[in-house]
């Protein structure tokens, strides 16, 4: 039997980036990863939706994947000093 419940997304904050991880399960039993990165607070706030065409095995191979690729996201347009 699958669980409908799966655990809370993962998120974390990186400079004035909010990086969340929002997995989604897939008709298959697989898992698609989907990467939410935002900035701003209220009407000034925008997001960035990346999602990925690789298929993971697990719901957290599927978070810490998009994690990963929304950090690295930040880490490229974060200015230099």
């Amino acid at each position: 039997m699958i669980s409908a419940i799966q655990p809370q997304h993962t998120s974390i904050t990186l400079g004035k980036y909010r990086i969340a991880a929002c997995p989604r399960a897939l008709p298959s039993g697989r898992f698609a990863a989907q990467v939410s990165v935002a900035s701003g607070q209220g009407s000034a706030s925008t997001a960035r939706i990346m999602c990925f065409i690789d298929e993971f095995a697990t719901h957290d191979d599927a978070a810490q994947y998009a994690l990963a690729q929304g950090m690295d996201w930040v880490k490229d347009v974060q200015p230099t000093h």
